[in-house]
């Protein structure tokens, strides 16, 4: 009887010690999160939303998304960075082909997103950031620094290539580098505050707007810098 239960023990397995959860599961958990507070931003505004209601769109524990945000004003950062602020990599002058315009990289890169704004939450956000960003202005002075500020220096850099070429009609977007997104930011407003049943494509508000703004095929450089 000792021997059988001696012979039990030998093949019993081996108890493993506790392991968290993967690197995979644990983006997973994280990636949630920030879909479920963009959408609980877009639905019920900044001041509104809560981590436990975060938590329960995300599907997840009330405690979940303090494991991964310290606060509210740090999980919209990552809404901003991660939902919002991809635009910023569309209009990287770095990723302009040595031989495309100016214009027609727009027209490739940032085109495309001004299309998708309503669509992808972007022109919500920056309604929220119109609505309640003098109530709460850390939420304004995130998206100041990770989206608004980094685009102007983009489109300042984009607007020196175009002058040097000939490409710019007129100079003053070198030093004003907010006219191109001036369109943009009128139309969210007018879709949101202003005539909500008549909104206005801003896909197609943007591409009139460049061919205003841009010559894309200049007739000898330096063209629009008198």
């Amino acid at each position: 009887m000792a021997e059988g239960m001696t012979e039990r023990t030998k093949t019993r397995p081996t108890p493993r010690a506790g392991r968290g959860p993967s690197r995979e599961k644990t983006a997973q958990t994280r990636r949630g999160i920030v879909d479920a507070a963009l959408s609980e931003f877009q639905e019920k505004g900044y001041a509104d939303t809560t981590m436990d209601g975060v938590a329960k769109r995300a599907g997840v524990a009330k405690g979940t998304p303090y494991r991964y945000f310290q606060a509210k004003e740090a999980l919209f950062e990552a809404v901003v960075r991660e939902k919002i602020a991809g635009a910023l990599i569309d209009a990287d002058p770095g990723n302009r082909r040595p031989d495309e315009t100016v214009a027609a990289f727009l027209r490739r890169t940032m085109l495309v997103s001004m299309r998708e704004i309503e669509r992808n939450g972007r022109a919500a956000i920056a309604r929220l950031v119109l609505a309640e960003g003098a109530r709460f202005p850390a939420m304004a002075d995130i998206y100041r620094r990770a989206m608004f500020e980094p685009l102007l220096e983009q489109i300042r850099t984009l607007a020196a290539t175009a002058r040097s070429t000939g490409e710019l009609r007129r100079p003053e977007l070198e030093e004003y580098p907010h006219l191109l997104i001036a369109p943009i930011w009128f139309a969210i407003i007018h879709n949101g505050l202003l005539d909500r049943d008549h909104p206005l494509d801003i896909g197609d508000l943007f591409e009139a707007h460049l061919d205003l703004v841009f010559d894309e095929k200049p007739s000898r450089p330096g063209k629009g810098n008198s």
